[in-house]
């Protein structure tokens, strides 16, 4: 079939978009495939829509390979399934709540566990009905604080979500790899790098998850691998506790005056300057011990003050934090949060546990504040550490010598070379884009929402579940935004809204019947082909339009045409090569 760009509903810009951070953003909206009609919402046009339903095609091919059945669900939900599992309040702010005229409670989903657990519920009760994976690819809606990037980050979004449901802890591992293997087939078929790695599995809860991270410098995840195959989101690393380390000879604590010390920076040179080390060896921000106060805002609306005591030369990763501390909302502590706890001096904070005082009578009184320590804050190690008074710290303050906590926290930033958990060496930090993720749920849902069958001797059971995402409209925008020369879009041929692009380039009457011919040889040939017929455009134009829009093959008809020629433009390599027209026709039908 052909589409005339003539008729196409498309208007192509010159301009950037004034809200255009990425370049798959800007591009998209250029070249007409989408339309901002809210921060983080979009219209879809003819040309987006055509790429949208082509990555929909491969994975639901995929889907049907690996054995799930597609159902259909619709985005607006009722309030009590998801308050039965605890979502309503734990998704906070970034659900979309309604009511209807009766006042009843609804949302627009962000994600559908319950009610694919309520539909199994419904229908089956047998372990002879399983095991079952279905999936639906369906808009999701998230009130995100701040979307950006275009489709790479939405409040309005198309997601493919899978649920397998399993009896055996082993059912639910063979239907685990069938749709991770799936995943695999995708993203190749979609010519995306990706890299899966372990991940925070988050509101959604359960045993196992793992992300697929298309690496990419505007992606929104840090992750951390190593030449050894070891691959985490950062989210989801576990830093290695240090080895405890005997203290029997070391010197007693001191504290000593150390003026105008607010930050890690001064400290260290005010001690190197007045207090250097016995040794000769200058101190430096790895040798204190930084206590950071964060404000926990839990479900409920209370709010708590923790300390967490970590090297310093490493800073608090915020988004570890909220993974630390889920699902309490994590934020630095404010100046009135200090000024109720007077206890806590600014810049001078040294370590307590809420269970009691910590070096004597050289602290301040018990706060009630819990005290968490990184874990290479190990026994036996010794630090500069603030002395709880204005212009003072302790030097040779000894862990679990001097000082306990009341638990270990995995907040502090991860650095390239840190050691992997696994062993398998030092790791690398990049950038990535989730592009999917996968978890193993296990019970939860089917426990809070009582999906049971009977087993093999007739016992009531809990299914085990897990659920698959993948990202369609996000991954548009990924693919988008690593196939394109700056001057437009270049679409992998199994995406690309068409498979040619034919420009009539010229006025001569020979080159409208050549194009008209061509146009219609290539359409017999089976291929979809968009069709340049505008006839008061320049060919400076069309060809600029061309290389928005993306198609991969342009076949531009000149003024070769008069010798039966044309030429083929790939845009992949950006070589035009001459071809007789019925050559080029058998060229493309292969």
């Amino acid at each position: 079939m052909s589409t005339r760009l003539s008729q196409l509903f498309v208007r192509t810009l010159r301009e950037d978009p004034v809200d255009a951070e990425v370049t798959s953003h800007r591009l998209l909206v250029r070249a007409g495939y989408i339309r901002r009609q809210a921060p983080g919402i979009y219209a879809w046009l003819p040309l987006g829509l055509k790429v949208k339903r082509k990555i929909e095609a491969i994975v639901r091919e995929e889907m049907e390979a690996a054995g799930a059945q597609e159902v259909h669900f619709p985005a607006l939900l009722p309030r009590e399934p998801y308050e039965t599992t605890g979502r309503w309040t734990e998704y906070g702010e970034n659900l979309f709540r309604l009511h209807d005229r009766k006042g009843a409670d609804y949302l627009l989903a962000p994600t559908h566990e319950e009610v694919f657990t309520l539909l199994v519920k419904d229908l089956y009760s047998s372990y002879k009905d399983l095991p079952l994976s279905i999936y639906q690819i369906q808009d999701k809606y998230r009130d995100e604080a701040r979307s950006r990037g275009g489709l790479l980050r939405g409040r309005e979004f198309t997601m493919k979500d899978a649920y397998s449901f399993d009896y055996t802890d082993a059912g639910l591992d063979v239907s685990y790899q069938a749709q991770r293997d799936a995943y695999e087939r995708i993203f190749t078929r979609l010519g995306l790098e990706y890299v899966i790695v372990k991940a925070d599995a988050g509101a959604m809860g359960g045993s196992r998850s793992e992300e697929f991270l298309h690496p990419t410098p505007v992606g929104e995840d840090t992750f951390v691998r190593t030449d050894g195959g070891y691959a985490a989101n950062v989210e989801a690393f576990e830093t290695l506790a240090a080895e405890p380390r005997s203290y029997e000879k070391l010197t007693p604590a001191e504290v000593l005056d150390t003026p105008d010390t607010p930050t890690i920076a001064t400290l260290v040179d005010v001690a190197n300057e007045k207090h250097p080390r016995p040794d000769g060896r200058a101190w430096t921000a790895a040798d204190t011990l930084k206590n950071v106060v964060l404000a926990l805002t839990n479900l409920d609306g209370t709010r708590e003050l923790v300390i967490v005591g970590l090297p310093g030369d490493r800073g608090v990763d915020m988004k570890r934090a909220e993974v630390a501390f889920a699902p309490a909302a994590v934020e630095a502590a404010t100046e009135e949060d200090f000024t109720k706890h007077p206890g806590l001096v600014k810049g001078y904070i040294g370590p307590w546990s809420a269970e009691g005082p910590v070096l004597g009578t050289e602290f301040e009184s018990v706060t009630g504040i819990r005290f968490l320590l990184d874990p290479r804050v190990s026994d036996g190690t010794g630090w500069i550490t603030g002395a709880n008074e204005h212009g003072r710290h302790v030097f040779g303050l000894v862990a679990g010598r001097d000082f306990t906590a009341d638990g270990v926290a995995q907040v502090a930033e991860v650095v390239a070379g840190d050691p992997a958990p696994d062993g398998s060496g030092p790791v690398e930090l990049a950038r990535g884009m989730e592009i999917g993720h996968v978890f193993q749920l296990g019970r939860k849902y089917a426990e809070a929402l009582g999906l049971k069958v009977l087993d093999e001797n007739g016992k009531l059971v809990t299914v085990t579940m897990g659920s698959y995402g993948v990202g369609i409209t996000r991954i548009m925008a990924v693919i988008a935004e690593s196939n394109n020369d700056g001057k437009g879009l270049i679409w992998p041929t199994n995406v690309s809204p068409f498979d040619v692009h034919v420009v009539a380039a010229g006025k001569e009457p020979v080159v409208w019947e050549t194009a008209e011919a061509l146009v219609s040889a290539l359409e017999t040939s089976g291929k979809d082909v968009l069709f340049d017929d505008r006839p008061k455009v320049s060919p400076g134009v069309k060809f600029g339009d061309a290389e928005l829009l993306g198609v991969p093959l342009i076949v531009i008809v000149g003024r070769g045409a008069v010798d039966g020629n044309v030429e083929l433009w790939d845009r992949r390599t950006n070589e035009r090569t001459p071809y007789p027209v019925a050559e080029l026709v058998e060229v493309l039908s292969k």
